[in-house]
């Protein structure tokens, strides 16, 4: 219960690794807004499963590319919880597609961009003014923000680089009001993101590639994420910490 009371943001809090981490930070005794765009059956079973295992936790849709629907969000949290917020964990994202150079308009690198990157900024900015020191903000990035990812996924890694570098200048500049931010870098993690975008010969590969030779599990994220988001890791700031078996060295 090393999260007792605390109140924490989940975007994209609903399923894969979003849902892992909102079951996990509640085990651990904080509040949880689980936060959603568009499955709102995934975010609704996470929800229940928190509540019958004597958790708490409310569920919120809000796109968190839109500035006043980010608004809401934490509007709803302080309705819910009080005027404080404790932890935020920044999910939302996704690869959208996999397109090469010659295929990629500006719609869509924008489109990207917004839900990768954006977003974190927008969530960022509106639950500042209600965390105060020894607050957390942990933002999940990729391994494809460190090597560029694979094909089709120029966007994608640009964008999950880019939110490893907005982790690191927004943790000197919290930093000095008592909120850390820190970053998670998953690696190959078994979930439908995977099921969507790579061909189960490539996932076997890189699992065999892997020193662990495996893929990982969404809640060995939750887990790190966990550790980021408590006071164990209290002199941790700026890190992109690698959750990927060993499969790329920072």
């Amino acid at each position: 219960m090393r999260l007792k009371d605390k109140v924490a943001i989940v975007t994209g809090g609903g399923r894969d690794i979003g849902r892992a981490v909102s079951l996990r930070l509640a085990a651990e005794g904080a509040k949880v807004v689980v936060n959603f765009r568009t499955d709102e059956a995934a975010a609704r079973a996470t929800v229940a499963d928190i509540e019958a295992a004597g958790g708490v936790a409310v569920l919120h849709r809000a796109d968190v590319t839109q500035s006043t629907e980010v608004e809401g969000l934490v509007a709803a949290t302080r309705a819910a919880f009080g005027d404080r917020i404790d932890i935020l964990a920044n999910l939302a994202g996704g690869m959208v597609a996999r397109k090469p150079l010659d295929e990629m308009d500006e719609a869509f690198f924008d489109a990207v961009m917004a839900l990768n990157l954006k977003s974190a900024l927008l969530v960022t900015r509106a639950a500042r003014p209600f965390m105060s020191r020894g607050g957390s903000i942990i933002n999940v990035s990729s391994l494809a923000g460190r090597d560029g990812g694979g094909p089709g996924a120029i966007a994608y890694a640009t964008s999950k680089g880019a939110l490893m570098t907005l982790t690191r200048a927004l943790a000197k500049e919290l930093g000095p009001h008592g909120i850390r931010v820190n970053g998670l870098c998953p690696g190959l993690i078994g979930t439908s993101f995977h099921d969507i975008f790579s061909k189960p010969e490539t996932r076997q590969t890189i699992a065999a590639g892997t020193p662990l030779r495996r893929e990982g599990r969404a809640e060995e994220v939750a887990a790190a994420l966990a550790f980021l988001a408590s006071e164990d890791a209290s002199f941790v700031a700026g890190a992109n910490l690698d959750v990927n078996g060993g499969l790329h060295f920072s």
